[in-house]
C-alpha cells in the first residue's frame, strides 16, 4: 500500500469475498494508518460507486468474480480508476511504520437504512478493538479456541466480533468465502470448531440442513442475536451449552449487551445481557433503545444531516430498536421500531408473532410483516420454512398460531417456502422485511388494500 502511495488517512476500499487477501489488506490498512472501506459484494454497480465517492475512497482492491458477478465489469461501469485486481501484480515496497493513535479512524462501514442510499458509519481503532476484547471475555474465547465466522467481513460483525476478536485473543479463525449452510457444517466438522457466531436465520438454517443430523460438532459457545425459541435450540440441538446473547448494531461498533458464559442458562436463553462497562442505555420514547459511551461512532461520512438525526439533542445514540430494561440493568431487545405494525389499533412487534412459529416442531425459520388492510390497516403475514423431513401444512401452522397468541397477532396470510433467498436476504443472512412485505403484497394481491390504507381518513 505505502508503495502504491498510500498513506495515513486516505480511504481504502476492498471489495472481496471473506478470505486471508481480505483480512491481509485490512490490517495492512490498519497498519499505517489507513482507512477500511469494506464494500458488500452484493452491491450493484451504482452502489459501488457511491459507497467509493462518499467515503472519499483513494484506492479500491477487488477480485475480478465472486458467486458469479464480474467484480471488474461493475468497477469499469463507475469510471473509478485507481483500482487494483488482488490476482494481479501487486508493487513490493519496504514497510516504513507509521504513527497511528486509538482515536485515529480505522473503518467506515456503509449500512443500509431506511434512506435512498447507505450510511457510511465511520469507526475508530479503540471503538473496534476494545468492542472486540469487551464481547471476547463475556464469550469466554481463549488462545486454544478455534472459532468459526459465518458473517462477511464487510460487515462490522464480521471484521469487529470474528477477525478482531480472534487476533485479540489469539485464537485460530475459520471461514469460507461465504455462508453455506452445508458447506459450513462440513467445516465445523473437520476443523474441529468450538466457537461460533451469527444471527438467528444463520442457526436455523445450520440446524435445519439434512446434513445436520451426520455431523460430529464439538461447539462449546460464542453469540446469537436470536429470540428465545432459537436460543434454546442453540443449547439443546446444536450442544452449545455456554452460548451468550447479543445485541449491537454497526453505529456502536458493533457490540452493546453481551451475555457473560457463565450467567444462568435461562438469562441467556431470554436474551437478558448488560452492557459493557463505559457503556450506558436508557429507553426512550416509544420503547427505543438509545446508547452512549466509548463504542459509539464519529458519525456518518460526509453526512452531517443523518449524523444529527442519529442523535438526541442530549448526545444519546437513537438505535430505533425496541427494548426492556430489567431492575439490575439487562436489557432485552424486542423488535425493530420500523418493524412494528398496527393491527385494528394493536402494535404487533413481528418478533413475537415468529416466537411463536418457531415453537411449532416443524418450522425451521419464520418471518413476519405486516401487510395493508382495508378494514384494519394491517394484518399479519407470515413466511416460514420448514425442517427436513418434517412437513406441515400452513392451514395447521395458522390453527397452531390462533391456540397461542392473540387475534390481532395471528397470521392473516401464511406461506411455507424452500429459502428467502429469491425474496431478499442481506449478506449477513438477515431477510429484509421490505422486500418480504413487497413481496407479500405482489403474491396475496393487495395493492388495492395498499392503496386503501395510505388514503387520508
Amino acid at each position: 500500500m505505502q508503495a502504491l502511495g498510500i498513506g495515513k488517512g486516505d480511504r481504502v476500499a476492498i471489495l472481496m469475498p471473506n478470505g486471508e487477501h481480505w483480512l491481509a489488506l485490512f490490517y495492512g490498512a490498519a497498519l499505517i494508518g489507513a482507512v477500511t472501506v469494506p464494500v458488500n459484494t452484493r452491491f450493484k454497480a451504482a452502489e459501488i460507486d457511491f459507497c467509493l465517492k462518499q467515503s472519499g475512497a483513494t484506492m479500491l482492491f477487488y477480485a475480478d468474480r465472486f458467486l458469479n458477478i464480474d467484480f471488474r465489469k461493475m468497477i469499469e461501469e463507475t469510471g473509478f480508476e485507481r483500482a487494483i485486481e488482488v490476482s494481479g501484480k501487486i508493487p513490493e515496497g519496504k514497510f516504513n511504520p507509521v504513527d497511528v493513535k486509538p482515536d485515529d479512524l480505522l473503518l467506515i462501514q456503509f449500512t443500509s437504512g431506511t434512506t435512498a442510499h447507505p450510511k457510511g458509519v465511520m469507526l475508530t481503532h479503540h471503538n473496534m478493538l476494545r468492542n472486540a476484547w469487551a464481547a471476547g471475555t463475556r464469550i469466554g474465547v481463549r488462545a486454544g479456541d478455534r472459532y468459526f465466522n459465518c458473517r462477511p467481513f464487510f460487515h462490522v460483525g464480521g471484521s469487529t466480533l470474528s477477525a478482531l476478536m480472534s487476533l485479540v485473543f489469539g485464537c485460530c479463525l475459520v471461514t469460507l468465502p461465504t455462508f453455506e449452510a452445508g458447506a459450513a457444517l462440513e467445516m465445523l466438522e473437520r476443523e474441529r470448531c468450538s466457537l461460533i457466531s451469527g444471527n438467528d436465520t444463520l442457526f436455523q438454517m445450520l440446524m435445519g440442513h439434512e446434513d445436520f443430523p451426520r455431523r460430529k460438532l464439538c461447539l462449546r459457545g460464542g453469540w446469537a442475536a436470536a429470540g428465545p425459541q432459537t436460543m434454546r435450540s442453540i443449547i439443546d440441538v446444536l450442544g452449545m451449552k455456554a452460548v451468550c446473547a447479543a445485541y449491537g448494531l454497526s453505529e456502536a461498533s458493533p457490540n452493546v449487551v453481551m451475555s457473560d458464559w457463565r450467567d444462568p442458562e435461562e438469562l441467556r436463553v431470554q436474551g437478558l445481557a448488560k452492557p459493557h462497562e463505559g457503556i450506558e442505555i436508557r429507553i426512550g420514547n416509544e420503547k427505543e433503545i438509545q446508547i452512549r459511551g466509548w463504542s459509539i461512532m464519529r458519525g456518518y461520512c460526509n453526512d452531517p444531516e443523518a449524523t444529527g438525526k442519529a442523535f438526541t439533542a442530549d448526545g444519546w445514540l437513537r438505535t430505533g430498536d425496541l427494548g426492556e430494561l430489567t431492575a439490575d440493568g439487562r436489557l432485552r431487545m424486542v423488535g425493530r421500531l420500523k418493524d412494528v405494525f398496527r393491527v385494528g389499533g394493536e402494535n404487533v412487534a413481528p418478533a413475537e408473532v415468529e416466537e411463536v412459529l418457531l415453537a411449532h416442531p416443524a418450522v425451521e425459520t419464520a418471518q413476519v410483516v405486516g401487510v395493508p388492510d382495508a378494514r384494519l390497516g394491517e394484518v399479519p403475514c407470515a413466511y416460514v420454512t420448514l425442517k427436513a423431513n418434517r412437513p406441515a401444512s400452513e392451514e395447521e401452522l395458522i390453527a397452531w398460531s390462533k391456540q397461542r397468541c392473540a387475534n390481532f397477532r395471528v397470521p392473516r396470510y401464511l406461506r411455507i417456502v424452500g429459502d428467502f433467498e429469491a425474496i431478499g436476504m442481506t449478506a449477513s443472512g438477515k431477510v429484509q422485511k421490505a422486500k418480504l412485505r413487497e413481496h407479500a403484497i405482489r403474491e396475496f394481491g393487495l395493492e388495492r388494500e395498499n392503496d386503501s390504507a395510505r388514503a387520508p381518513r
